[in-house]
């Protein structure tokens, strides 16, 4: 029996670093951390702040079931970041990055197949998450009942003065983008994070870096400069600009939806282009 050597397929590649990913039980542990905020931290909000609904008129004016509904995913998004990360470094940690570049002589076509392996799955986890957090929400929100004597609140009120919390379809004007666009965002977070570890080769480096710009650096741009300086920062600043897309209204000077997004998307891709260039440039 005859053997036939062939050259090695991108496919090949494909497959080789999903059974990495796949293999490593900290994906399945951070998935389902994230999976258990987005959805059950996040049911638990929706459940305390019906509650408010009716005790605190002022909700009325600011009520968004949408929106609310998937709050928790800004906290989620730390999971999908330090996996990112991890995705990379962990091959660095142990060594196997040598082996998988013997094997893949060409690092920009083994990373690439590793980040688009890395992409899919936190799609479609993503989008499951933020699927199922939008339809928990307001299924909660609409099955919490009660009453409220307040003016404007009164078109809501059905016979017998017993009124729904105010929900949301899918089928409502930008519904379906708020939730769609929360599972893009993570993805992207996730890449954003898989460049860093590319460029640091470290996850304690690489995640302080995604941790400062997610949470540090916009603290620190609107506690320490004036509001002429901090305004725009924060508006352009890619990580706010990308989470407009899973809010419902774009509030004052920020970035509409999909603006706030494509700046978020340009800076991840920024980000993924220059770790390409420092992984060709350095020894393993």
């Amino acid at each position: 029996m005859t053997t036939v050597d062939r050259p090695v397929r991108y496919v090949d590649v494909v497959r080789s670093e999903w059974t990495k990913f796949r293999s490593v039980r900290s994906t399945y542990w951070t998935y389902l951390i994230a999976l258990l905020i987005g959805v059950g931290l996040g049911a638990l909000v929706c459940v305390v702040s019906a509650n408010h609904f009716f005790s605190d008129p002022t909700l009325y004016t600011r009520w968004e079931p949408a929106t609310r509904s998937l709050a928790t995913l800004q906290l989620g998004q730390l999971a999908f970041a330090v996996l990112g990360v991890m995705t990379v470094t962990s091959e660095y940690a142990t060594g196997m990055i040598r082996t998988s570049l013997t094997a893949v002589p060409r690092r920009i076509r083994m990373m690439s197949a590793k980040l688009i392996v890395y992409a899919v799955a936190s799609l479609v986890v993503g989008e499951v998450i933020s699927f199922a957090a939008f339809l928990v929400g307001q299924a909660l929100f609409h099955a919490q009942t009660g009453t409220m004597r307040v003016g404007p609140i009164m078109k809501f009120l059905v016979p017998g003065g017993v009124i729904h919390v105010p929900s949301a379809t899918l089928g409502q004007h930008d519904v379906l983008r708020v939730v769609v666009g929360a599972g893009l965002y993570l993805t992207v977070i996730g890449l954003l994070g898989a460049g860093l570890g590319v460029i640091f080769r470290h996850a304690a480096a690489g995640i302080a870096v995604i941790v400062s710009i997610l949470v540090i650096i916009p603290v620190l741009v609107e506690a320490a400069l004036p509001t002429s300086w901090a305004q725009p920062i924060d508006k352009y600043w890619p990580t706010n600009a990308g989470q407009r897309v899973f809010y419902l209204h774009s509030a004052g000077p920020n970035l509409s939806a999909w603006w706030g997004f494509g700046d978020f998307a340009l800076f991840t891709t920024l980000v993924i282009a220059l770790s390409f260039a420092v992984l060709h440039g350095r020894d393993a």
